[in-house]
């Protein structure tokens, strides 16, 4: 498929917001995802082009977060292991989904993670970390990499998120360790999804590299911000982005 400008022009700065976004609040998935339908890309390689540049800004945050000791390699390198499972499944079943099938489902889908993510006030509560025991936080760790790396290979918006929410919630992590964690089998369920749609040609390189590099911008850019009310930053670009897309999928 050649791409045009345009679709570049699209895209990159969308991409960008996204990287900056997930650096703030989280959730830079609803705004990437959709960028490569807006520009007119068919959903399967909307779906393998945004895990490239996923990819990408989550190696960047991951070696930052492994850097500042952050992440429990022993441990996380289970988790890892379940997310690629997961993962690999769910990029599997979605290719078996038709091009129209899967738009339809991001006019419902997107909606009800956008709202989950944008306005959850649980994030980061510790008070409850460290009240299970280390059998019980391994397990449900390895429920939530093996769940949630399915519905990151299958669709993805939000991933970090719900990881986060699980880990800090069920599992009793602290916010540090489940930041860490999540990035981990973040990187992990990417990678699978990404190799997946690769190897059944769903990736379009040139545009997926190119955006993965304005994916890491933002994530440099955002992490150097020092915002207290970043969801009320990020909030309206993703409606407008919902908007669009919305829009554009109705119209056909």
């Amino acid at each position: 498929m050649e791409i045009s400008l345009t679709q570049y022009l699209i895209v990159c700065p969308l991409v960008f917001l996204a990287g900056l976004m997930d650096s703030i609040a989280g959730g830079g998935g609803l705004i990437s995802l959709p960028a490569f339908m807006i520009a007119g890309i068919p959903a399967h390689l909307s779906l393998g082009s945004n895990k490239m540049c996923s990819v990408m800004g989550t190696v960047v945050s991951t070696a930052r977060f492994a850097k500042n000791g952050f992440i429990n390699f022993k441990t996380s390198i289970w988790f890892a292991a379940a997310a690629l499972i997961g993962s690999s499944i769910g990029s599997h079943l979605v290719l078996l989904v038709s091009e129209g099938v899967i738009e339809k489902l991001m006019l419902v889908i997107l909606p009800i993670v956008a709202v989950y993510v944008l306005w959850n006030k649980n994030l980061g509560d510790d008070s409850k970390a460290g009240t299970l025991s280390k059998g019980k936080m391994f397990a449900i760790s390895m429920a939530a990499a093996l769940i949630v790396g399915a519905y990151d290979g299958f669709y993805g918006p939000g991933t970090g998120t719900f990881l986060i929410l699980i880990l800090t919630g069920a599992a009793r992590y602290t916010m540090k360790e489940a930041a860490g964690t999540t990035k981990v089998i973040n990187l992990a369920s990417n990678a699978a999804a990404f190799a997946t749609f690769l190897l059944n040609g769903k990736v379009l390189i040139s545009l997926g590299f190119v955006s993965g590099l304005f994916c890491i911008l933002g994530h440099y850019i955002g992490s150097g911000l020092v915002l207290t009310n970043g969801k009320k930053i990020v909030r309206p670009v993703v409606l407008i982005v919902l908007a669009i897309l919305f829009v554009k999928v109705l119209m056909g």
